[in-house]
């Protein structure tokens, strides 16, 4: 089975969205997230690349959609998961990046897991769904601050 990471950014609660955008500021983490995907394949679904509204830069972008019409120059469109995936052939690390249907379809396919968690309560209706930790071994954890006073930690996991 080909290695799939997935990274997400989540607030108390497993909040991940509100209203299709993160309901925080973060840079850094901004920052952490392409200096992790850049030169690889990420895969999102087709609400995600619509909050994103453009193609990121040195990524292939690959999007999941049932609508078999769906079109954006540039990028790969995938109609599942596993389709997804087949189009990410050759990347020793493909990302899912979003949003919470396909990260709770996707949990199954990781194996390793790169997750910002936001020390905050926020509103919001787009939630990363429960896991299963005991499926999983912290290999890394850095506590910070942001420029803006957030607290947030960077953690990684991977499948054992």
């Amino acid at each position: 089975m080909q290695a799939l990471s997935l990274i997400v950014a989540h607030a108390d609660h497993q909040v991940i969205g509100h209203n299709n955008q993160l309901p925080w500021h973060l840079p850094e983490d901004l920052k952490r997230f392409k200096q992790l995907t850049m030169g690889h394949h990420i895969i999102m679904g087709r609400k995600t690349f619509e909050s994103l509204g453009r193609l990121l830069p040195g990524r292939t972008s690959v999007i999941v959609t049932r609508d078999a019409a769906y079109a954006v120059a540039g990028a790969k469109i995938a109609h599942s998961l596993p389709e997804a995936l087949a189009a990410c052939a050759g990347d020793d690390e493909p990302f899912l990046i979003g949003g919470a249907e396909l990260y709770a379809q996707g949990l199954a396919y990781v194996t390793r897991l790169y997750i910002t968690r936001v020390k905050a309560q926020v509103e919001g209706d787009a939630f990363f769904p429960e896991m299963n930790m005991h499926e999983w071994v912290l290999q890394s954890e850095e506590s910070h601050t942001s420029g803006n006073g957030l607290q947030y930690s960077d953690l990684v996991y991977q499948r054992r």
